[in-house]
C-alpha cells in the first residue's frame, strides 16, 4: 500500500505544479486587455486542478461536507457576480478580497487550537496569518462601505486617532511576540482571539480615515495583504498551490499599489497614513471658500459641429461613466465620428474609477477596441495637438490644480493634460467636485464647456447630433 500513497502524493505535487504554471501564465496574460479574458480563464482552470488535487490528500476527511460548503460558496459567488453592474465592481472586489483575509484568519486560529506539536516556525505563521487576515478583512469592509455609500467616503477621523491606532498597533504586536514566546502549550486560547480581535479592530481603524479617491490604492494594498494571509495558511496546512497562489497574489498585489501611489505621486505610507482626502473637504485648489466660478454650458447641438470635423479627438472616460452605464453610448459615438473619418482615442488614467483597471474592464465590456485604449504616458503629450477632448464623469484625473497650484491637496500627482487640448466638452450630473471633494479648475477654463445632465443620455443625444451635422 505503501506505493500507492506515495504515487498518490507524487500525482498530487504533479497536479499543484501545473495549477502554478497556470497561475503564473494566467498572471502574464492579464497584463494585457487583448489577453485578460484568456488569462483569467487559464488560472481559473489552474485553481480548480488544485482544488480537485487536494481533495485527494492522504487524511482528507469529511469529503462530502467539503463538497457541500464548495457547492454553496459557489451559488452564493456565481449569482452576484454575473449579476453585479460595472459600477458596483470595486465594492465586489473589496468583499471577495476580504472574505479571503478572513478564511486565512479563521483558518489559522483553528489549527492552532486543534492540530497537535505545533513548532515554532508554524506559530509564527499562524500569528501573521491571523494578524495580516483580519486587518485585510477588516479593512476590505470598510472599503467595500466606502464605495457602496454605507458611510462616508471622506476621511472620517476623531480626536487623538493617531494615538489610538498607536496603542492598537503595539498591543498587537505584544500579543503576538507573547504567544510566539510562550508557545502552543503555554497559551491560553484567549489570547490568540484576542489578537484576532485587535487585528480586526486595527484594519477597521487604519481604513477609516482614507479618503475615497485612494480607494484603488487601498484595495490594492489590502489585496496584497489578503495574498500574503493565504500564503503563511499554505505553510501551516503544508499546501504547495496555497503558498504558490499567495505569493503570487501578495507580490502582484504589491507590485500594483507601488504602481498606483506612483501614478499618484505619492508613497504608500502618505496614501495610509496621510489622510489627505479630509483635508480635500472643502479644498478648492486655490478659489477661495465659497467661491463659485463660471462654468459655461453647451448643448448637444452646439458640440457636435466641432466633433464632427474634427481631425483628432480624445475621449477620457471616468467613474461617471460606470455611474450612468455609458459604455456603450461612448462607444457608439466614437464609431460615429470614426466613420467620419475622426481619429478617436481612449485615455486611461491609472487610477480613474474606483480599482485599478475600472476603465478597462468598462469599456471592454462595450467591446472598445484594445487599440483606442491609451495609458496616460502614451497619450499625454498628444493632447496638445487634439482638436477635442471629451471628458465623460472625469474629475480628479484631469484637474489642472494638480499641476498648476502648489496649496491643492493634490498637487504633484499626474494627471491627463486635457486642459490641453484646442477644445473640451465635460460631460457631468451636476456642478459638485469630485469623489476626492476638490474643485476641478478644468470646469472653469474658457475653452471648456459642459454638458450637464446623466451621460448615456447626454452621449446619445451628441453622436445624433454628430450624424445631423
Amino acid at each position: 500500500m505503501d506505493w500507492i500513497f506515495d504515487n498518490r502524493i507524487v500525482l498530487i505535487n504533479i497536479a499543484y505544479l501545473i495549477a502554478a504554471v497556470c497561475f503564473i501564465v494566467g498572471l502574464k496574460l492579464l497584463s494585457s486587455p487583448a489577453t485578460a479574458r484568456r488569462g483569467n480563464q487559464i488560472a481559473a482552470l489552474g485553481m480548480t486542478i488544485a482544488v480537485v488535487a487536494t481533495l485527494f490528500m492522504p487524511g482528507m476527511n469529511n469529503i462530502w461536507l467539503i463538497l457541500v460548503g464548495l457547492a454553496i460558496g459557489a451559488v452564493a459567488a456565481v449569482y452576484p457576480a454575473r449579476s453585479v453592474k460595472m459600477t458596483a465592481m470595486p465594492q465586489m472586489v473589496a468583499i471577495f478580497n476580504g472574505m479571503g483575509g478572513a478564511t486565512a484568519a479563521l483558518v489559522s486560529l483553528v489549527e492552532f487550537q486543534h492540530k497537535a506539536d505545533i513548532g515554532r516556525g508554524e506559530i509564527v505563521s499562524i500569528v501573521l496569518g491571523v494578524i495580516i487576515g483580519s486587518i485585510s478583512f477588516a479593512g476590505s469592509m470598510i472599503a467595500f462601505s466606502k464605495l457602496q455609500e454605507l458611510i462616508s467616503g471622506r476621511a472620517i477621523s476623531y480626536p487623538n486617532q493617531q494615538q489610538v491606532n498607536a496603542i492598537i498597533g503595539i498591543g498587537v504586536i505584544a500579543l503576538a511576540v507573547i504567544i510566539i514566546a510562550l508557545g502552543q502549550v503555554s497559551v491560553s486560547y484567549i489570547l490568540i482571539v484576542a489578537l484576532f480581535a485587535a487585528a480586526l479592530v486595527l484594519g477597521v481603524l487604519t481604513v477609516l480615515p482614507i479618503g475615497g479617491a485612494d480607494m484603488p490604492v487601498v484595495i490594492a494594498v489590502l489585496n496584497s495583504m489578503t495574498g500574503v494571509a493565504a500564503a503563511l495558511t499554505g505553510f501551516v496546512l503544508n499546501n504547495q498551490a496555497l503558498i504558490i497562489a499567495g505569493i503570487l497574489v501578495g507580490a502582484s498585489g504589491a507590485f500594483l499599489t507601488l504602481l498606483m501611489a506612483r501614478a499618484m505621486n505619492r508613497s504608500v505610507s502618505n496614501v495610509l497614513f496621510g489622510a489627505w482626502g479630509a483635508a480635500a473637504v472643502g479644498g478648492g485648489g486655490g478659489t477661495g471658500a465659497g467661491a463659485e466660478l463660471p462654468m459655461r454650458e453647451v448643448t448637444p447641438d452646439d458640440a457636435a459641429v466641432p466633433l464632427a470635423y474634427a481631425d483628432k479627438v480624445i475621449i477620457v472616460p471616468g467613474y461617471g461613466l460606470a455611474v450612468a452605464q455609458a459604455q456603450h453610448a461612448v462607444r457608439e459615438l466614437a464609431e460615429t465620428l470614426q466613420e467620419r473619418g475622426v481619429q478617436v482615442r481612449y485615455a486611461i488614467h491609472p487610477v480613474a474609477g474606483r480599482m485599478p483597471g475600472h476603465m478597462n474592464v468598462l469599456l471592454a465590456e462595450a467591446n472598445v477596441p484594445y487599440d483606442d485604449l491609451y495609458e496616460m504616458d502614451q497619450i499625454n503629450e498628444d493632447f496638445a495637438n487634439t482638436d477635442v477632448a471629451i471628458v465623460v464623469g472625469a474629475n480628479d484625473v484631469t484637474n489642472p490644480s494638480a499641476r498648476d497650484d502648489p496649496s491643492s491637496p493634490i498637487y504633484g500627482m499626474p494627471i491627463l493634460n486635457v486642459d490641453q487640448a484646442k477644445t473640451v466638452y465635460v460631460l457631468k450630473r451636476g456642478r459638485g467636485a469630485g469623489f476626492a471633494g476638490i474643485e476641478n479648475m478644468l470646469f472653469h477654463d474658457p475653452k471648456t464647456a459642459m454638458l450637464f445632465g446623466d451621460a448615456k443620455d447626454s452621449l446619445s443625444k451628441l453622436n445624433s447630433a454628430v450624424r445631423e451635422a
